[in-house]
């Protein structure tokens, strides 16, 4: 299964699918195949794994998500595995899709032994916000922000650049090319006109790229960087974060990364629409009223927001501090 895992993640993060792998073991439990979904429209992993071999019969698959139940671009991935004469298949995880899911009822009925929840929690790390987008009907929401050790965002004149070193920037633009789309309010979009491309170290596009997203009633400007960005631009026309999710993941937005300055990382704060923080912590004090975060309507310690830190990294000379929800955290 970990093996499994291990494949999903060469296919896409990004996109309405999830990160599949696939492993096909013989009696004696050596792998014969193995395969991973790469993007929606591609062979599923167990059918990917099936093209490799001529013959399956009496295989066991180990698939980290209950193979599919539906017929969409591709066939039920269910059947794909009865007609080929699997005998067995382990799973990690049951998929939460009423459309997709009951790939396992349909198995048994077929006389395939079924074995689910074998490495759950490493499987629900992977798909955390695959599962969120599903469960919730609205993207992961990452929200990111840089700010000196004293909480800072900016200098009292309203400079920023640069709080954070070269090696936070570049990480910046590896976490914009790993989300679907990336959110601005209007006020960053006339303030600073952002690119809010995904960019390499040389300042060249990475292949993925976020579809800049933005909250506000200002229409961007005719002459806005935006308006030339290679993913296009969607402009929501309103402040309404709850009907801009449900907007965006009826798009098949599954990733939503919110880089638009404090007012917007604060109104998703606010209204209990984060998933994870990304805080990039620069070794400077500046002071001053120029802080990461607007007022988040605590007015007491009881009603602060809990975060439970995921991890941290060094960058550079930076930190960069990876935090979740305390219940999503516990719920995980």
């Amino acid at each position: 299964m970990r093996r499994a895992l291990s494949l999903a993640t060469h296919g896409p993060a990004v996109g309405a699918n999830p990160q599949v792998g696939c492993v096909l073991l013989d009696e004696a439990g050596a792998m014969v195949a193995q395969g991973w979904h790469r993007g929606a429209g591609t062979a599923h992993a167990e059918v990917d794994a099936l093209s490799h071999i001529p013959d399956a019969r009496g295989l066991t698959a180990v698939v980290t998500l209950e193979p599919c139940n539906h017929t969409g671009r591709t066939g039920p991935c269910a059947q794909a595995l009865i007609d080929a004469g699997v005998t067995r298949v382990v799973y990690a995880l049951d998929d939460p899709n009423p459309v997709a899911g009951g790939g396992a009822d349909r198995l048994r009925a077929a006389g395939v032994e079924v074995i689910g929840g074998l490495l759950a929690d490493e499987a629900t790390e992977l798909l955390l916000p695959w599962l969120t987008s599903v469960r919730t009907g609205r993207p992961w929401v990452t929200v990111k922000w840089a700010a000196s050790l004293d909480g800072r965002a900016a200098a009292v004149d309203g400079t920023s650049q640069w709080i954070t070193g070269t090696a936070s920037r570049q990480r910046v633009h590896e976490q914009r090319a790993a989300h679907d789309a990336i959110a601005v309010g209007t006020g960053t979009v006339l303030a600073d006109d952002p690119s809010l491309t995904a960019r390499g170290d040389g300042g060249e596009l990475l292949a993925q790229q976020p579809v800049p997203v933005v909250f506000g009633t200002t229409p961007v400007p005719a002459d806005a960087r935006l308006r030339q960005h290679p993913a296009g631009l969607i402009e929501l026309g309103h402040r309404d974060l709850e009907a801009g999710l449900r907007d965006l993941d009826a798009r098949g937005i599954r990733r939503l990364f919110v880089e638009g300055g404090p007012t917007l990382a604060s109104a998703f704060v606010r209204a209990g629409l984060v998933d994870e923080v990304l805080i990039y912590l620069a070794p400077m004090l500046i002071g001053g009223p120029r802080v990461a975060l607007d007022e988040l309507g605590v007015t007491t310690i009881d009603e602060a927001h809990r975060l439970r830190i995921h991890r941290i990294e060094t960058l550079g000379d930076d930190l960069l501090v990876v935090a979740r929800p305390q219940q999503l955290a516990e719920g995980a």
